[in-house]
């Protein structure tokens, strides 16, 4: 299994839905015991390359309940907090469950002059698991931590639209500015990106037919600041139904900010939307 495990998260979404169609019926109403394998190192290996990691206490936070309410509905924030005197940036995010089917949550690239500390979002917890993050800052530097979140059933959950009532708002994309906006003396702000989408699993069946929902998620998706990166994400199955994303930033005073969205299934999805100025 664990091998299986680490060529679904190197493999394309032809190899998921190919693994998805294969399993069984019952496999992710799995027991709510601890994990008994640890696919951690295994995973760091497939990630990583040999590359070292660094306990990353006191500078990468993970935020996560450590009993979920909704296993299809998990929320997650990471965030980086270095010394004022570290003029490093950070780079590069990874999240992993590590005993999803898809264990690789997403991977977050981070515009170098986004300011981007902090991003948080909503995933999939398949059984009792330990969460971890990497950040990678300018200085090529690793740093990972860790938490344990008790959840079970959450790649396999019914969507929580009819087919048809998703179809309808595929793709629609909104921007939401939170109120740390107001907080522009310091050049910082604070938004919310929302994105109507099925986001299926391929592990979930039609309540109708008894088939599997074959899998259809964003798997790439960028958001500019006028003509600067703020985020680059690559993600899988594991992040819910209408993806949502919640980051903090630096203003540039670019007048618009931007998103563009693709899905496995080649949709494209795009908005833009007026953004604000700092005060001087």
């Amino acid at each position: 299994m664990a091998i299986q495990r680490r060529q679904f998260l190197t493999g394309s979404a032809a190899v998921a839905l190919a693994m998805c169609g294969a399993m069984p019926q019952g496999w992710a109403q799995e027991s709510n015991a601890a994990p008994v394998e640890d696919t951690w190192p295994g995973l760091v290996d497939d990630l990583f390359k040999g590359r070292t990691l660094v306990d990353g206490t006191g500078l990468l936070n993970i935020d996560a309940p450590s009993r979920a309410e909704d296993a299809a509905l998990v929320p997650v924030g990471l965030s980086v907090t270095l010394p004022a005197d570290d003029a490093r940036k950070l780079a590069r995010l990874w999240l992993v469950v590590d005993q999803n089917p898809s264990p690789l949550v997403g991977t977050f690239e981070i515009g170098p002059k986004s300011g981007l500390t902090a991003i948080s979002t909503r995933i999939r917890v398949n059984t009792y698991s330990n969460l971890h993050a990497v950040a990678e800052l300018s200085d090529g530097t690793l740093y990972m931590s860790e938490k344990f979140v008790k959840a079970a059933g959450g790649c396999s959950a019914p969507a929580a639209k009819r087919a048809g009532e998703a179809d309808a708002w595929l793709g629609h994309m909104r921007l939401k500015p939170l109120p740390a906006a107001a907080n522009a003396s310091s050049r910082t702000a604070e938004a919310l990106f929302m994105m109507r989408h099925p986001n299926n699993s391929g592990l979930q069946m039609d309540q109708v037919t008894h088939l599997y929902v074959p899998a259809h998620f964003v798997q790439d998706l960028k958001i500019w600041q006028g003509d600067d990166l703020v985020l680059a994400m690559e993600g899988g199955i594991s992040i819910s139904e209408d993806p949502n994303f919640r980051f903090n930033y630096a203003v540039n005073g670019a007048p618009v900010m931007r998103a563009r969205a693709v899905d496995t299934q080649g949709g494209v999805f795009e908005n833009s939307w007026p953004i604000g100025k700092p005060a001087t």
